[in-house]
């Protein structure tokens, strides 16, 4: 079964930086696009960043300038570099990643998401 796990949220003062890290793992053939989505409280789940396969990336306006989004194929993982935070990207960060696996003698493509990890921006 294929799953996605976040790691790296937390508090952090204004100005301050913070990586997000999530990895993959499962019976994988192959990952197509993977990127970055946030929910804060009372609003609906906005993108963030997103990395396609082999494709340049794409970002929210709110953040251009200060988050860079990368992955390593070779681990299954995307990352999240945020820099010069902002209370208002307090939220929680939600990894996807659309998934090529194998279930038995099924190929399958799915949206796959990770758990969620807080980030909160306060001094």
């Amino acid at each position: 079964q294929v799953q996605l796990v976040e790691s790296g949220g937390g508090l952090v003062q204004p100005g301050g930086s913070l990586r997000l890290s999530c990895a993959a793992s499962g019976s994988i053939v192959s990952i197509n696009g993977m990127g970055w989505y946030r929910q804060a409280p009372g609003k609906q789940r906005e993108l963030v960043a997103t990395i396609p396969r082999g494709a340049s990336t794409n970002y929210a306006d709110s953040v251009k300038g200060r988050f860079t989004v990368s992955r390593d194929n070779a681990k299954s993982a995307v990352y999240l570099q945020m820099n010069s935070l902002k209370p208002e990207d307090t939220a929680v960060y939600y990894c996807h990643a659309q998934i090529v696996s194998r279930e038995g003698y099924l190929t399958t493509i799915n949206d796959y998401w990770g758990q969620g990890t807080q980030v909160t921006v306060s001094s």
